[in-house]
């Protein structure tokens, strides 16, 4: 299997915790920690876009008084 070229944000410096993304071969977007690369999420270019959306507009901010 080939070395994909995985890239992450220079914010992150030299920081081994790190969301890195690449292309997929499918035309859609890979995304991986750094810290657990075995781990791989597969997303659509769409997909990702809603996902990022829907991270600015805080919907998927959850606020509760339960602690676990």
């Amino acid at each position: 299997m080939p070395t994909l070229p995985w890239q992450k944000s220079s914010y992150s410096g030299d920081s081994s915790n790190c969301l890195e993304v690449v292309a997929a071969e499918t035309g859609g977007i890979k995304l991986r920690e750094s810290d657990d690369p075995v781990v791989i999420l597969t997303a659509t270019q769409q997909e990702l876009h809603r996902l990022i959306r829907g991270v600015k507009t805080g919907i998927f901010t959850h606020r509760s008084d339960h602690r676990a």
